[in-house]
């Protein structure tokens, strides 16, 4: 009875082993074959609509930039600054710095004016931005309930506040693949002055696979960390090398069936493969003096936002599905008046260039540009005198949107008097990221991936596409 009930056993055994390797090995396959890598969907069974974009470029202004100073006027504010701000409007709202009872109103001290056959208002600070105005779709009242940066970027990347979710970026990768073999699907390049920290987390897969995740783009040294062979070793050598990691790997995902080990040896194939096409892609000296000249770059100069912007459309090109700029250096507590001078005048130029070359080139029809941060400022004054600067404020803000299937030159949403509350056609993120996930043809409620015994989402439980500002 015994030796029965032990055969029984290595025979289920033997069943549940290999029929996981099956499957294992189906998955495993997928992930290696070229077609899928180069175009093929990696989820399967989620409803799609014609795509109106092939790929996302996100302009993230990390530190949150003011929506009173930049494209939400607010004539009152002038009327009434330094005034106290009426304690109906801020009633039950933290504050993340001011600590003051009776904070002031203050205006901001910037023109603005009219731009565009849609006469967007834009400010003074973004002369190159308002002249791309026939472009954009502006959103004035974007809001969310995260008045923290680390949180707050993590909501606006992940649908959550709490680290550890899929990014935007890392569910297109899973829901749509890549276009390219080598290059990832998701690229990350950063910029700017380093005064929040920049964490790796904000580009993340999640509990996705990992081959998901983005991938930075350095501006110092290899443009990719551990991509570039070790000093004696060369192409041959490297070679032999990965086929043998390759066996090993293989041998091991034979045994443990676990997804991982197979994202792995995709990984390490796109990393060698990338050798290639990186150095490649980074050396912008073969671009045209008048495109240097658009975005305000110089070949061989340190990277920067303008670099990154290049380099943005040189990936459009090259058909990566996701690419997001972090520029760091949006938080001004103080100092407001230079800072955010400085700021903008950093990305003014490219931004708009980078609009301007993606049209020139056929291209903006099928990329979906985004540009926002995890936050506006408060139309309250933080400190006094000269150096004033605002705090963060997540409950009325701006984004714009360009291109793929997005309606160019319009204003959707409304602040109240003060730009403190989103008030007429509130806009949700994820109101935003169903409306993004709609211009590339795929249905936020049907994109979901099992994780823990439920199925998860980009847009949670939430969402609805915002109809009115798409073609």
């Amino acid at each position: 009875m015994m030796q029965r009930r032990a055969s029984l056993e290595r025979t289920r055994r033997h069943f549940l082993s290999n029929g996981a390797a099956g499957i294992g090995g189906i998955a495993l396959a997928s992930l290696l074959n070229p077609d899928l890598l180069a175009g093929g969907n990696v989820a399967t069974g989620f409803r799609r609509y014609a795509p109106r974009a092939k790929r996302v470029i996100s302009l993230f202004m990390s530190g949150g930039p003011s929506h009173v100073d930049l494209f939400d006027p607010k004539p009152l504010l002038a009327q009434r600054d330094g005034q106290l701000m009426p304690k109906s409007i801020i009633k039950d709202h933290q504050f993340a710095m001011i600590k003051e009872s009776d904070p002031k109103i203050k205006g901001s001290p910037w023109k603005f004016s009219k731009h565009g056959d849609a006469g967007l208002d834009v400010s003074e600070l973004l002369p190159h931005t308002a002249g791309a105005a026939d472009n954009l779709c502006l959103i004035r009242s974007l809001h969310t309930e995260t008045f923290n940066h680390g949180p707050a970027i993590s909501f606006m990347t992940t649908g959550s506040a709490r680290y550890g979710r899929p990014t935007l970026g890392a569910w297109l990768s899973y829901g749509l693949g890549s276009e390219v073999q080598d290059l990832p699907a998701f690229v990350v390049l950063p910029s700017g002055v380093k005064i929040q920290p920049l964490l790796e987390s904000y580009w993340s897969s999640g509990f996705l696979p990992s081959q998901h995740q983005g991938v930075e783009f350095r501006s110092q040294g290899d443009p990719v960390l551990f991509l570039s062979n070790p000093k004696g070793v060369g192409d041959a050598a490297r070679r032999e090398q990965l086929d043998l990691l390759e066996q090993l790997n293989r041998n091991q995902f034979d045994e443990f069936n676990d997804p991982e080990i197979a994202a792995r040896i995709a990984g390490f194939e796109l990393a060698y493969r990338m050798q290639t096409s990186v150095p490649e892609l980074m050396d912008t000296s073969k671009e045209s003096k008048a495109t240097h000249e658009l975005y305000g770059t110089q070949p061989g100069k340190p990277l920067s936002f303008a670099n990154n912007c290049l380099l943005a459309r040189r990936l459009a090109e090259r058909g990566v599905r996701f690419i997001q700029l972090f520029d760091m250096g949006w938080d001004h507590h103080s100092n407001l008046a230079k800072d955010l001078t400085r700021q903008c005048r950093g990305v003014d130029q490219a931004m708009a260039a980078l609009l301007t070359d993606l049209k020139q080139r056929g291209l903006l029809e099928e990329t979906l540009v985004t540009w926002g941060g995890e936050f506006g400022r408060t139309p309250i004054s933080q400190g006094s005198g000269a150096d004033y600067g605002r705090d963060h404020h997540p409950y009325g803000f701006c984004m714009w949107l360009a291109g793929g299937g997005i309606k160019p030159g319009m204003t959707f949403g409304t602040t109240d008097e003060f730009g403190y509350h989103a008030r007429e056609d509130r806009v949700s993120l994820f109101d935003l990221n169903a409306t993004i996930l709609h211009c590339l043809g795929v249905d936020h409620e049907q994109l979901t991936y099992r994780f823990q015994g439920r199925d998860f989402r980009l847009t949670d439980v939430e969402g609805e596409p915002i109809r009115a500002i798409m073609l």
